[in-house]
């Protein structure tokens, strides 16, 4: 039974988590730290979590499942700094979004405890103790990727948990979950990081113009290349293998492309983008994005 839930880094997703469980699971209690004061502090006004703690070692002293918000890179260090705290029989999560490189940095730091690597597929561009919100989870999906071995009751428990979060639940092999997430997160991260990079750097058309007319495709690419820097940093660094492996099939296709307009072949291009189409469509069906004009979003900034 999960009656403590402790969440180590308050920000995004960690803030989201304990209001998350304030709304769906008012019976848990939640206590949370984040090595930042001003985070502390903000977490304290918003009532993220039932208590702010001043250590990471009082934050998981009475937990049953202790969950890291931190930076993939961070990890380690931060499972390390409240080792010696936990009590028997608890369950250590995360919420990285590369699998492989998690489960070794908390297995190193945590030998002989139950570990069930997390990743909610669920974010924003924004950051930090103000930008959580309760609903982050809902009609999302959640990967668990356990080592082989692992508690049965212990995954059961980590799955009811997420559930109750309004999350759906998939359990695949960690290797599987960092190939996986290169393809759908990970690349377009860097290609959208890449192609805001390039706009600013042209010579021929000014800044200005860029963002003056950057309605449509560019500005979407924007908003993702406004994510936490650190924490894609930490991602490309620790899911490399993955990520270099899909970025090579995604350079071949490219080429593919730069041929077929050269030859000026738009039956190629046409085929492309029907594909593409129709896998916005299935998105979209799966419950995954909205179909409303741009997107869903009010701001249409």
């Amino acid at each position: 039974m999960i009656r403590n839930v402790a969440i180590i880094g308050l920000g995004l997703l960690g803030g989201s988590i304990g209001l998350a469980i304030r709304d769906h699971a008012p019976d848990l209690r939640t206590t949370g730290f984040d090595r930042d004061p001003e985070v502390r502090e903000a977490a304290k006004a918003r009532g993220l979590v039932s208590a702010v703690c001043e250590t990471a070692e009082d934050t998981v002293r009475e937990a049953d499942l202790v969950i890291l918000c931190v930076p993939v890179g961070a990890m380690e260090e931060a499972a390390r700094s409240f080792a010696d705290a936990l009590p028997d029989g608890v369950i250590v999560s995360d919420v990285g979004s590369s699998k492989q490189s998690v489960g070794k940095a908390l297995a190193a730091a945590l030998p002989g405890r139950t570990i069930i690597p997390a990743h909610p597929v669920a974010g924003t561009e924004q950051s930090g103790p103000e930008a959580g919100f309760s609903s982050l989870f809902t009609n999302r999906w959640c990967i668990l990727t356990p080592e082989a071995g692992t508690d049965p009751a212990a995954i059961e428990a980590v799955t009811a948990f997420w559930t109750t979060l309004g999350a759906n639940v998939e359990i695949m092999e960690a290797e599987h979950h960092d190939l996986v997430l290169a393809v759908t997160s990970h690349i377009p991260h860097l290609i959208a990081f890449t192609i805001v990079g390039t706009a600013s750097d042209l010579e021929e058309v000014t800044r200005s113009e860029v963002i003056k007319y950057s309605a449509g495709g560019f500005r979407d690419f924007t908003r993702i290349a406004a994510s936490d820097p650190v924490m894609w940093r930490d991602v490309f660094l620790s899911n490399k293998s993955a990520v270099l492996e899909m970025l090579g099939r995604f350079s071949e296709d490219l080429t593919a492309l730069q041929r077929a307009i050269r030859s000026g072949d738009g039956d190629t291009l046409h085929d492309l983008f029907s594909r593409t189409r129709a896998i916005r469509r299935q998105v979209i069906e799966e419950g995954q994005d909205d179909d409303r004009p741009d997107f869903g979003r009010d701001d249409h900034g």
